[in-house]
């Protein structure tokens, strides 16, 4: 499922792709994304991606509302943060 996600005058694109096991989330705006523990923080850093990981969520809007437990240095240096919401992040990526 693919969705738009409005943060003020910005539209971010949320991916939920069901999988077997556990569905696979990643919400993309214009710099980086937020991503669901299903992919690798050390390749994000390896491209040089500004990316940021929640886990234990289900949906995008789950990714949204959950807590970032890891950030990629690219993340970092765009003054995203462990502990701040996947929107938090995702507003920071614009």
């Amino acid at each position: 499922m693919i969705q738009k996600i409005k943060i003020g005058n910005n539209v971010a694109l949320g991916v939920n792709l069901e999988l077997q096991n556990a569905n696979l989330i990643v919400a993309r705006a214009k710099k980086g994304y937020v991503m669901c523990g299903y992919l690798s923080m050390e390749t994000a850093n390896r491209l040089g991606d500004v990316a940021a990981k929640v886990k234990g969520v289900k949906n995008v809007d789950d990714a949204l509302s959950a807590k970032i437990v890891e950030v990629s240095e690219k993340a970092k240096e765009n003054g995203i943060k462990e502990g701040m919401t996947g929107k938090e992040a995702l507003e920071k990526m614009f």
